[in-house]
């Protein structure tokens, strides 16, 4: 009887501990649909557009593990179209090209003290984005910032992650289609030192070629911000390119390996044009996305590839 009621105190605390230990326990993300095994534990955000957040279809749910929910600007629940992998895309482009307002469709999510679920960010050695893409219009956009209807922005935002101290514009790591020495390239951009400079590496072939309108078309951007080497992948397959800064713009010659980013938390994850705190329109991307990930790594040929495969539109 002593050792009935001893055992039975014993599960009774072992119980009381479990339930004390879930509630204080952050809530886990769902797993990722469709995302390559060797990848799912660098997973740091990957969003669907199958997943609204919970009271707020404006918002869509992170599978990844950082749990960072974004917000669907302007746009709302209407930007989830019936395209895709599963059974739904996000919409985003230019709103009114005449209008120097704050209505352009675009995702994401801003905080000017810096967003602590996307920590992994912080002092990283490398990083990958990727996702699939789809033209739906014309890209570039008139500049709405601009009085002269002929100005068009320079750039076509994809996807990236901001810097921690990123006004909304500035990024640690982005996808993005931007003008070259007067040509617009698709290119991987990145910036190692908060408020230092950016490097960027180009495809060669026209981006026209590469995401031509209405297909959908897989793309990452790899980043090793300890060696300086910078990847583009296109369907699972790697993108000859080049450097468009000379020099030693991550500032990695003569201080000690591993390199590593600043030490801040970005202020945030831009998709579809800049600014996602909605301030200033910027770069606006007349397209749909879709299976959009963020790791903090940078992934190997072999998984860019494999992650191709697996997700396969």
């Amino acid at each position: 009887m002593l050792l009935r009621r001893r055992l039975t105190a014993a599960t009774a605390l072992l119980g009381a501990s479990v339930v004390a230990a879930s509630l204080a326990a952050p809530a886990q993300a769902s797993p990722a649909p469709g995302v390559a095994p060797s990848l799912k534990k660098n997973l740091v955000s990957y969003y669907d557009f199958e997943h609204p957040a919970r009271g707020n279809a404006a918002q869509e749910r992170d599978l990844g593990r950082s749990g960072t929910t974004i917000d669907l600007v302007n746009g709302g629940a209407a930007m989830r179209v019936r395209d895709g992998a599963r059974r739904h895309a996000i919409q985003l482009g230019q709103v009114n090209p005449s209008t120097a307002g704050n209505d352009d469709w675009k995702a994401g999510i801003y905080s000017a003290s810096g967003v602590p679920s996307l920590h992994a960010f912080n002092a990283v050695r490398g990083a990958t984005v990727a996702g699939w893409f789809k033209m739906t219009g014309t890209n570039p956009s008139p500049n709405s910032n601009t009085a002269n209807p002929d100005d068009v922005y320079n750039a076509v935002g994809l996807i990236g992650v901001l810097t921690g101290d990123s006004d909304g514009h500035a990024v640690r790591s982005l996808l993005e289609i931007i003008d070259v020495s007067g040509t617009l390239h698709l290119v991987a951009l990145g910036r190692r030192i908060d408020g230092g400079s950016s490097q960027t590496f180009a495809a060669n072939t026209d981006w026209h070629s590469l995401l031509p309108q209405n297909t959908w078309v897989h793309l990452a951007a790899t980043f090793d911000y300890d060696t300086g080497k910078m990847s583009l992948y296109k369907n699972g397959e790697p993108l000859d390119g080049f450097y468009t800064v000379s020099g030693d713009p991550w500032k990695l010659q003569g201080t000690p390996s591993p390199h590593l980013t600043s030490a801040t938390d970005p202020r945030g994850l831009k998709i579809g044009g800049s600014f996602p705190q909605n301030t200033r329109e910027a770069n606006p991307c007349n397209c749909r996305m879709d299976g959009l990930m963020f790791l903090d790594r940078a992934i190997t040929p072999r998984e860019a590839r494999l992650q191709y495969r697996i997700a396969k539109h």
